[in-house]
């Protein structure tokens, strides 16, 4: 693909519409442009046959389809002459007009159609055929048309992608824009999304002031919004206060203010911690209370039936030729007795042998068990352990896309089928996620989580394993003791050994490798050389499926940006064979593994005839076609078949280098770990731990000995703010342990 990077303006008429999305404007047009055809293509917005079109762009010839105009701004003007009129209107541009009534139309007003349509509708009546009635429709389908294009034409002056228009034209319809006009930060509210800075600039052309209470309640919720990106439910109101003060550049009592009214119409709510107040946007407070006073419930009344089962696991030990340690007959008994427990533990401890028993007993007893677990892959591996179908939760609860009002299937008014939910990976469980599927259960269910507490949190906001287990309301059983057949793995004892705070050892085992690189350069170098040649050439591992490079950070030498540019260079070169996009921090091409980056709800997906919605933070694929011409982007996601288009892009990254956080619950065979340098603060004890229980059989790590020290000696954990464990406290009537960590 060559591209002419002159910008250039040119006019036409729009001679027939290829393809168009409207879902997020973009197109692929022929236009008439000086009595030649002209392929455009771009975020055109709804156009019709017969418009006219002034169009901002670059020429570039594409390897099969030719000569094509790439539009970044598109001006559209209703066209002006009878003919062009017949064939805007023909193409249905207004409902209950094809091309017979069109003509009719136009033949009876020729030049003045549009403007009599527009002005003086029912003169439509005067047209054979049309009813004073019809003439009033087809009036109020031409002004909803008028108030799109007018909404798309604002966007585009405002140099806003389409995208964000046909959103808020769905959102607010006609009423759009006197919205908008009143208050440009309607743009930031679920739905629409736009980024807040750019609300900004808007509020700031129509010369909003900087005090305004919309400004000050946009302001705030953003920041609550970039807090939650980064795991807090919530945030101190003070810390929030001089937070918003600094962005807004207003004096804090206006935002205390702000954030009280909010508060007194329930858009915000306040929840007072250890006498500290705290801010909690809706979502976040409505899951977090929900979860403690549903678990609560559920723990009353999963009263312990007092039966002791040694006899029934005795007889399991002998069924499956296996002597079950001291705390797993624990795990057993209480989940036979009481049906409502945490399982913990870390790698060779035993939790899958627990959990078969536990699942093989619960069907002896004629119970329904579902399995599940946070992502596709950790799904996976459950399935494969246990020999039991898992499902993912969201699959589980069946996703129903629909915008803001996606939700799913399955909730308090459709509850799943079962007796008892067992979730696997529980430290990968969000807030929002978790209430979800505490409100598809019934209220006799029995709830086995099973979980690594010493792994990182969830990628979404929430730290519920933890707080759960902090919370000291809730029975809880860890596995401690390493058997056996695990110590002959070195990935497993230096998985122990660094969470009791010692350093790994580095005799380069079977399975656990360390290589010394203290530049840089060399890290990287060698990091792409185990990726490319050495592993694949001495263990048989595909670059792609089996090995997966990790990284404390994305930014740096040494960050997963840069680790992927040089990854992709080397895995997957540029070719006159392979079609590719270019976005603002990548290039796709077919045969790229990427990963999403966000829950979206609306991405269909196909499997084997099966049918479903929605693609999730940390869902690793690989991109199978790849159509510039149409902006769409085929990905595989381990058999399922998703579109993409363009912007959706940017919601995905390479992932042939991935951070450790985007790792959890997915296991591969090897793992590449590079530590060298980097910010400190990222560099700590349970990030090292996860990564390095993420390899099955081999781990390399590369880079320095003192780096890798430093990770070991520096426990701070992933402190969140969240107030689910002084809620669970205050529904079991039980005093929160002072001692806990730090709010600061």
């Amino acid at each position: 693909m060559t591209e002419n990077q002159n910008t250039v303006t040119v006019r036409g008429i729009v001679d027939s519409v290829t393809y168009r999305n409207d879902d997020n404007g973009f197109g692929v047009i022929v236009l008439d442009h000086e009595g030649e055809p002209l392929t455009v293509v771009g975020e055109l917005g709804n156009v019709e046959e017969g418009e006219e079109l002034e169009l901002t762009g670059t020429f570039m010839k594409h390897p099969k389809f030719g000569d094509q105009f790439k539009a970044d701004v598109c001006v559209r003007s209703l066209p002006a002459e009878a003919s062009a009129i017949r064939r805007y209107l023909a193409g249905g541009v207004v409902k209950g007009i094809g091309p017979v009534l069109a003509k009719k139309i136009v033949d009876c007003f020729g030049d003045k159609t549009l403007e009599i349509m527009e002005t003086e509708p029912d003169r439509l009546a005067e047209v054979e055929g049309v009813t004073l009635q019809k003439a009033r429709s087809f009036a109020e389908e031409f002004e909803k048309v008028i108030g799109f294009r007018t909404l798309l034409m604002y966007f585009t002056e405002c140099k806003i992608p389409a995208l964000y228009g046909i959103r808020a034209w769905k959102k607010y319809a006609e009423n759009a824009l006197p919205l908008i006009d009143r208050n440009p930060y309607i743009l930031c509210s679920s739905g629409i999304e736009l980024p807040f800075l750019k609300a900004e600039e808007i509020a700031s052309e129509k010369g909003v002031p900087e005090d305004s209470e919309f400004r000050l309640s946009a302001g705030v919720k953003f920041i609550l919004e970039e807090n939650a990106a980064a795991g807090h439910t919530c945030l101190p109101e003070d810390k929030l206060t001089d937070l918003a003060a600094r962005l807004l550049r207003v004096e804090p009592y206006l935002i205390r203010e702000s954030v009280q009214k909010e508060a007194d119409e329930e858009n915000l709510y306040i929840y007072i911690k250890k006498e500290r107040p705290f801010v909690l946007l809706r979502d976040y407070y409505v899951a977090e209370e929900y979860i403690a006073r549903r678990l609560a419930i559920m723990n009353s009344l999963s009263y312990d039936t007092r039966i002791n089962y040694d006899d029934v696991i005795d007889i399991a030990e002998e069924e499956n030729g296996i002597v079950y340690a001291e705390k797993q007959r624990e795990a057993i008994n209480t989940a036979l007795s009481k049906g409502f427990m945490v399982l913990t533990g870390g790698p060779g401890t035993g939790k899958t042998t627990t959990l078969n028993a536990i699942i093989s007993l619960y069907k002896q007893q004629g119970l329904k068990p579902l399995i599940c677990a946070p992502t596709g892959r950790a799904a996976k591996r459950v399935s494969d352990l246990t020999g039991c179908e898992a499902k993912t939760i969201h699959r589980l609860l069946g996703v129903k896309a629909g915008g803001e009002l996606a939700g799913f299937e399955h909730n308090e008014n459709n509850l799943l089928e079962c007796d008892a939910v067992i979730i696997d990976e529980m430290s990968m469980v969000d807030s929002l996620l978790f209430e979800a599927l505490l409100r598809a259960l019934p209220i006799d269910c029995k709830l086995i989580m099973v979980g690594d507490s010493d792994q990182l949190p969830s990628v979404g906001a929430g730290n519920v394993l933890h707080d759960m287990i902090a919370s000291g309301t809730i029975p809880v059983i860890s596995l401690t003791e390493i058997f056996r057949q695990a110590l002959e793995s070195a990935i497993v004892t230096n998985a122990h050994r660094i969470v009791a705070g010692k350093m790994p050892e580095l005799d380069n085992s079977k399975d656990f490798f360390f290589l010394q690189r203290l530049e840089f350069d060399a890290a990287a170098d060698l990091t792409v050389q185990l990726c490319l040649t050495r592993l694949p050439n001495a263990y048989g591992f595909d670059p792609i499926s089996d090995i997966q490079v990790l990284s404390p950070t994305r930014k740096g030498p040494l960050g997963t940006v840069e680790l992927n540019k040089r990854l992709q260079a080397e895995l997957n070169p540029p070719s006159r064979q392979k079609s590719e996009i270019k976005t603002f921090l990548y290039t796709f091409r077919t045969g790229d593994k990427v990963m999403q980056t966000k829950n979206d709800y609306e991405i269909e997906w196909k499997k084997d005839g099966e049918k479903g919605a929605g693609i999730f933070n940390g869902d690793i694929g690989v991109i199978v076609r790849l159509n510039r011409l149409l902006g769409a982007i085929d990905i595989d996601f381990d058999g399922r078949l998703a579109t993409y288009n363009v912007e959706m892009l940017e919601n995905v990254e390479l992932a042939y280098a991935a951070t450790v956080h985007k790792s959890q619950g997915s296991e591969f065979d090897a793992v590449i770990l590079p530590i060298l340098g980097g910010y400190d603060k990222l560099y700590f004890r349970n990030l090292l731990y996860t990564a390095v229980t993420r390899a099955k059989k081999l781990l390399v790590i590369v880079g320095s000995k003192n780096r890798l020290e430093f990770m070991v000696k520096n426990n701070r954990r992933m402190n969140r703010y969240t107030c689910l464990k002084q809620m669970l406290c205050e529904e079991s009537f039980k005093k929160p342990d002072e001692q806990e960590e730090s709010d600061e």
